[in-house]
Parts: structure tokens; C-alpha cells; sequence
């Protein structure tokens, strides 16, 4: 699978600001980066980007919530070809559980740090042909630290 564009479905600004700079390396090589900042603005993203790759989901959102959004786009069968990585503060593994039941891939708890997310994009979108990243990496957000 090719990796042409990331939606992120975060709330916070300030997440939204790091993410950009944690995907850079993502950016040098062509992938664009679209932004909702609730669920039910995610659902208008898919429905006004069909090349949407992988997203990116808060769970704790206001209008929709990450959860809303997964039962909803599960429902609607949106999401059966773009993988959704849950990034969130939320790490009882109840919640975990809830998020790949709808049909999330995969889990990260925040905060985290630029590696894991490098990591678990590269295993749902790249299972079988990583992308030819180099030397791009190299995270500023080093002073984040890694929960699961």
C-alpha cells in the first residue's frame, strides 16, 4: 500500500502542530497531511478525500468522539481499506480494546514518542514494502516519553 495522505483527528491545536512536525519525514517524500479537529469533521475528510492512506484518532473529542467515529465509519463501511492508528491519553486496556474491536490496527498512549509512531506506521501501511526514508528521521520531540 502507498502512503499518499495521513488525516489526523485530534482536537488539540498544539497535537495538531506536533504531528506536522513529527510526519515530516512523511511530508519530504510526498505524503500531504489533511486535519479534523472532531470525528464527525474526520467523516466529512474521508468523504471529501477518497486518497486518505492512514488516520490518526484521538479518542476524548468533542461533537464525536474517536470511538463515535470507529462504531460510526465501521458501520458505513468508510474504513474498510484505510487503516486507523488510535493515538490517546486513554491507555485502560478496556479502551484498547473497545478501539480494535472498531476497528482500529493499532494503539498508542500518550504521550509517546516519534519512533513508536515511525514504527506503527510503517507496520500497517508499509507491511511489505517499507518507504525509502534514509536518513529522514531524527525526531525534536525527544523530551516525550513512551507509555503502552
Amino acid at each position: 500500500m502507498a502512503l499518499n495522505k495521513i488525516l489526523i483527528v485530534e482536537d488539540s491545536e498544539l497535537l495538531h502542530k506536533m504531528y506536522d512536525l513529527i510526519l515530516l519525514r512523511y511530508k519530504k517524500i510526498g505524503v500531504s497531511v489533511v486535519h479534523a479537529y472532531n470525528g464527525r469533521e474526520g467523516l466529512e475528510m474521508i468523504a471529501h478525500n477518497p486518497d486518505i492512506d492512514l488516520i490518526l484518532l484521538d479518542i476524548n473529542m468533542p461533537v464525536m468522539s474517536g470511538l463515535e467515529f470507529l462504531k460510526y465509519a465501521k458501520k458505513e463501511d468508510l474504513l474498510r481499506e484505510i487503516p486507523v492508528v488510535i493515538i490517546s491519553t486513554e491507555g485502560k486496556s478496556e479502551d484498547t480494546i473497545r478501539g480494535l474491536e472498531q476497528g482500529a490496527k493499532a494503539y498508542i498512549t500518550k504521550p509517546f514518542q516519534a519512533t513508536d509512531l515511525y514504527r506503527i506506521i510503517e507496520k500497517v501501511t508499509f507491511e511489505k514494502t517499507p518507504p525509502p526514508l534514509g536518513d529522514l528521521g531524527g525526531s525534536s520531540m525527544r523530551g516525550l516519553s513512551s507509555k503502552r
